[in-house]
């Protein structure tokens, strides 16, 4: 009887093993791997709303002739081909001529403002490497310029520039004795000095926060090991301290050239909608082309020339730092 009940029951077929697990498994996995796309996407979604979107009508409005008269309905504007682009490059012509001009201006701007940022934030930060009284408060205050919204920063700045009773002149002429008589700062060829004063003043402390950082990752035993050896400050500066920012400084200096060179706070809050001549930085002078002369397609395709040079000098920029870490390494 046992033996035919057994026979009769029917036979109970196994799955292979992971035959139910399988889909599972491709489900989990899929998850894994779209999850942190899912993630940013909301951020792509924004990027392409601020940047990209404006960008692609940027390029649209720099192909038509886009005056003040089809500002109610830009779409209107005809079509002008290139030749906001050949106006804006001929230098023989005024409108070229002004453009190369601000463009020198703003080459020269950027290239003292970013070494002086980068040497002063450098100093101070190996400076406050090693421990002493009153060093947390001094770090506090080397960063009071770089936490002060900029509006209140150079509008500070702007009252101690004025000519009668700013006390820029007040400290050099009434005080040191400096000037023969008060200057004038905010107009002249000293608007110059006085844009690359405040650069400096209210950039070197992210220099110098950012390079504080990178001093955290270098070892103490190495210090430790050049002063048996007899090293100085200058020779532990250069022979350790240098060669191990590198990596840091490498991307420090291209963010404070691309900040520096798109500052448009900075001059039009110092100076206005008009700046001096010696201070008339690109991006104030993109602006008055458009919405002072209400030459929209001209001040377009400038914004596009601007765009491609710093594309150009970014991955020139990239490209050799990348071979100088590969010969390196």
């Amino acid at each position: 009887m046992t033996t035919t009940a057994q026979a009769e029951r029917p036979a109970v077929r196994k799955s292979p093993p992971g035959a139910t697990r399988g889909p599972r498994r491709r489900t989990g996995r899929l998850h894994r791997v779209g999850l942190p796309y899912l993630l940013l996407l909301p951020a792509l979604l924004l990027e392409l709303l601020v940047h990209l979107v404006p960008m692609v009508i940027g390029i649209v409005m720099s192909l038509k002739e886009l005056t003040q008269f089809y500002i109610r309905d830009w779409g209107t504007a005809p079509w002008s081909a290139l030749d906001n682009y050949k106006v804006s490059v001929d230098f023989d012509a005024p409108v070229g001529e002004a453009l190369l001009h601000s463009f020198l201006v703003t080459i020269a701007f950027t290239v003292l403002s970013v070494g002086l940022c980068w040497l002063i934030g450098t100093a101070a930060a190996v400076f406050m490497q090693d421990s002493f009284r009153g060093r947390g408060l001094l770090r506090a205050l080397f960063l009071v310029p770089y936490a002060l919204p900029v509006y209140a920063a150079v509008i500070t700045w702007v009252f101690m520039f004025q000519h009668d009773n700013g006390l820029v002149n007040h400290v050099l002429h009434d005080q040191l004795g400096l000037t023969d008589k008060p200057s004038f700062w905010l107009i002249g060829d000293n608007s110059f000095i006085a844009l690359l004063t405040v650069s400096v003043w209210k950039g070197w402390p992210f220099d110098f926060l950012i390079v504080m950082a990178g001093l955290q990752n270098i070892p103490g035993e190495l210090y430790e090991a050049a002063a048996l050896d007899g090293a100085g400050l200058w020779q532990q500066t250069r022979r350790i301290t240098l060669p191990s920012l590198r990596p840091v400084n490498q991307v420090l200096v291209l963010v404070l050239f691309l900040w520096t060179f798109n500052d448009f706070n900075t001059p039009f809050v110092l100076f206005g909608r008009t700046a001096p001549e010696a201070a008339d930085l690109i991006s104030v002078h993109i602006y008055q082309a458009s919405f002072v002369t209400w030459n929209f397609g001209t001040g377009s395709a400038m914004s596009v020339l601007l765009l491609l040079f710093l594309l150009l000098v970014t991955g020139g920029y990239l490209a050799l730092t990348s071979r100088g870490r590969r010969k390196a390494s």
